[in-house]
């Protein structure tokens, strides 16, 4: 350590009410640090001292934090603005206390650089400095990055358990405005409950994946269940939007080891990271992986660099023509379009590539099925129809790619439930029959 920035640490050290109060104005524009590196102490002193502000505006993906700044009682002193609805923000969302901003993940930071959401203050999570004053941004770098080098004022949490993780993650100390110390662990994610319908979906993808192949894996049970079918496989490589436990258990056993990649060969890449204590502390000081910003990781031109990329994913229903609803059903938001498109368009640009959107074929205990002959009103269409590939179901796999419109709903109620093949067929010979 050098005294210059050391000394320059200690000064910035403040508690996190004086931190807001130094750093918040009225009307200022405040980005959140995203998913499980959620600055919660700081947002806690921002609801303490709610009554000192007016006109304050927020913006977040995924904030896995206490939401003090989305209890009702904040109402009159924050509007927020989110582009990924989770738990803590659906609530707010349908009671009109917050805003939902469309966007593709990979041009979220364009929203700052732009000023379409112009930054005054960051809030973050980071790490405690390396030896040459240098702190890693690290589970979560995506948006925040960017965020922290366009705003008036940084204010950070240096989280004693926050790993430190390489790439493009990086953030000085000069850079900082105001530290808030804390030691807590980080939040973690429980693992997805892998049942037979979801190993029955991840059989028919790993039949896809082969030896040097370039994965990118979404959140929840099809994507760990891919992963535990992949055990065989040699030479895998990881350049995704996030990922969980499953990618670190295959990488200490050989199979993600990258040594095929045709960009960052050998290295792990991502834009965040969720899931247990045990993954965060994998991560710590780990040079196999590397961490960027999304305006990278998810820009579909990058992501086409990876011969071989092969992008899982999942989605909430499918009409007859292709057409994808990731993120609303009808005029209910339910989460947000994240990177499914950057990757889906990623995917077709890679030498090899292709995408998958894996899915049980019903919901709500088979009542719903996720395949319809078209959306509902109001219904938003999260990918266009030519930006789709291979279709999962437990009942199959299809490709969907280079088909026409008849011949994509006949491949698709293939892989529909069998309690709703008559309606979807009923529903093909009126559309493309006239009967």
């Amino acid at each position: 350590m050098t005294t210059e920035w050391k000394d320059s640490y200690t000064s910035k050290c403040v508690t996190a009410v004086e931190a807001v109060r130094r750093g918040v104005k009225h009307g200022d524009h405040i980005v959140l640090g995203h998913a499980a590196a959620a600055p919660d102490s700081i947002v806690k002193a921002l609801y303490d001292l709610r009554e000192e502000f007016k006109d304050l505006k927020t913006f977040h993906l995924l904030y896995l934090g206490e939401p003090w700044h989305l209890m009702p009682e904040m109402s009159s002193t924050v509007k927020p603005y989110i582009n990924f609805l989770d738990k803590n923000s659906r609530i707010a969302y349908r009671e009109h206390r917050a805003d939902f901003i469309p966007c593709h993940f990979h041009e979220v930071p364009t929203l700052f650089t732009s000023g379409a959401f112009p930054v005054d203050v960051a809030m973050i999570q980071i790490s405690r400095p390396n030896a040459e004053g240098y702190c890693s941004f690290g589970i979560s770098n995506d948006y925040t990055k960017v965020a922290a080098n366009q705003a008036r004022v940084v204010i950070a949490e240096v989280n004693r358990q926050m790993p430190f993780i390489g790439g493009d993650n990086l953030i000085h100390i000069d850079e900082l405005s105001c530290i808030v110390e804390v030691d807590r662990p980080l939040i973690a994610l429980p693992p997805a409950t892998i049942g037979e319908v979801e190993l029955k979906i991840a059989s028919y993808c790993a039949e896809l994946v082969q030896d040097g192949d370039t994965l990118q894996l979404g959140i929840g049970a099809i994507p760990d269940a891919v992963l535990q079918c992949l055990k065989d496989r040699k030479d895998l490589g990881i350049h995704t939007e996030m990922f969980t436990d499953g990618v670190m258990h295959l990488a200490r056993s050989g199979q993600i080891n990258g040594a095929r990649k045709t960009l960052h060969p050998g290295k792990i890449v991502t834009t965040f990271v969720m899931g247990s204590q045990e993954l965060y502390e994998f991560l710590d000081n780990n040079d196999t992986i590397e961490i960027y910003p999304v305006s990278y990781t998810n820009d579909p031109y990058v992501v086409g660099q990876n011969d071989r990329l092969i992008s899982i994913n999942s989605c909430l229903e499918v009409d007859l023509t292709g057409q994808v609803a990731s993120e609303a059903i009808g005029i209910n938001q339910f989460s947000g379009t994240g990177g499914q498109v950057d990757f889906l368009r990623g995917a077709k640009r890679s030498k090899g590539g292709c995408s998958i959107l894996a899915f049980r074929s019903t919901a709500q205990n088979d009542t719903i099925s996720r395949i319809v002959p078209m959306f509902g009103e109001g219904s938003n269409v999260t990918a266009g129809r030519n930006e789709v590939d291979y279709i999962i179901t437990e009942y199959g796999r299809v490709r969907l790619r280079g088909l026409s419109i008849r011949e994509r709903a006949e491949a698709l109620v293939s892989v529909a439930h069998p309690k709703f093949r008559p309606m979807l067929e009923a529903a093909i010979r009126q559309r493309f029959y006239g009967e």
